[in-house]
């Protein structure tokens, strides 16, 4: 089966300091995978790099078969209309009104006109949990895990083929970080969408993943069923899981 997503040989250096040093990655269509890693391995960069924000130095990136890097114009557009995003923030934007932030990417990247747009901004804002009537609220208006159901809606509402989920629970006290992993679990299922997440938080790695791979000095370094996580064989998969001091990885 052709993978959904798949990274080969990806490098990526600013200046001196390699954040990408060969990266090999593939998720299958429909699986969840969560990377998980320490502050400045290089997680944000891999996301970025898929999506074009960031060019890597070399390597491949393939959605669906297809070569992605270095994508322009309208090729790149309909690359990116497969993607979803959560970002980590919620990065809603303040001056328009909950139901504008879940339809944005529809009336401003599809064309589509704002009576429809709003229709399923409300249809996706039901979805996340929350009752239509948030839709006339300003972002400034919500609570912290509000917004990430807002930010969920947001990346759901195009239906699309793709899901990134950048430190979804950040923030959030463990009942909403578990409500929100809860949420991401069904919206994916429901859409039968691929689900890259990055992540600190082990609850939520082990609540959302299919699989989890581990990133550590710009490689992929342990791949496996988050059911193998526990006896990964790895010292460092196993010191970042438990939050140990000592390890190889030194302190974290």
């Amino acid at each position: 089966m052709t993978p959904k997503l798949e990274l080969n040989a990806v490098r990526k250096s600013f200046g001196p300091k390699k954040v990408l040093n060969g990266i090999d990655l593939a998720i299958q269509p429909g699986r969840s995978l969560v990377v998980i890693g320490g502050s400045g391995t290089g997680k944000s960069v891999m996301i970025k790099s898929v999506l074009g924000i960031v060019q890597p130095d070399s390597g491949s990136i393939r959605i669906d078969g297809e070569e992605v890097t270095g994508l322009r114009g309208k090729n790149r557009d309909a690359m990116l209309r497969k993607f979803g995003m959560l970002f980590q923030g919620g990065a809603l934007f303040d001056s328009l009104k909950v139901w504008e932030n879940v339809a944005f990417g529809l009336v401003q990247g599809r064309g589509m006109n704002r009576k429809d747009a709003r229709e399923i901004a409300v249809e996706k804002i039901r979805a996340v949990g929350l009752s239509p009537d948030v839709g006339d609220l300003l972002p400034a208006e919500l609570s912290g895990g509000m917004q990430k159901r807002v930010g969920l809606a947001r990346a759901i509402a195009a239906s699309p083929e793709i899901i990134f989920f950048d430190e979804p629970t950040t923030g959030l006290d463990p009942i909403m970080a578990d409500v929100i992993n809860d949420l991401i679990v069904k919206s994916v299922k429901q859409l039968g969408a691929t689900a890259l997440s990055i992540t600190h938080d082990m609850a939520s790695a082990r609540k959302i993943a299919d699989d989890v791979a581990m990133i550590y000095d710009g490689k992929i370094i342990w791949h496996g069923p988050v059911g193998d996580l526990d006896n990964s064989g790895n010292d460092y998969v196993d010191q970042f899981i438990h939050g140990r001091a000592e390890g190889p990885i030194g302190r974290i």
